[in-house]
């Protein structure tokens, strides 16, 4: 199986999105970040299944929640970039000036 690395502005979506869906309803934040591992473990599983977009990123619409992972194959490594909501704009996480991109923490 393929190595997988969640980056961290990614985990703090996930940990948002747990609360958030926690306090609606009991359970449903522990089932909401039950279906997003199963979304990793499926992608980790079978990382080239889902297309290359334009912007070199792969997107798996989860199961019951409406949220992609946006995830990124280089060199058989699996990089989880974010945890995005689909009603969200669908590349806020691509924007440097935006605190939760990956790329806003890069070096030139």
């Amino acid at each position: 199986m393929t190595e997988v690395t969640i980056l961290p502005e990614a985990e703090l979506e996930l940990r948002e999105a747990v609360a958030y869906y926690e306090g609606k309803a009991r359970g449903l934040g522990l089932d909401f970040e039950a279906e997003i591992e199963r979304s990793v473990q499926t992608i980790a599983e079978h990382p080239e299944r889902w297309p290359l977009r334009e912007d070199g990123t792969c997107r798996y619409l989860a199961h019951r929640f409406p949220y992609l992972v946006v995830y990124a194959f280089e060199n058989q490594h699996v990089w989880i970039l974010a945890i995005a909501h689909c009603k969200r704009h669908p590349t806020y996480w691509k924007n440097p000036a935006h605190p939760r991109s990956p790329y806003s923490r890069h070096e030139p």
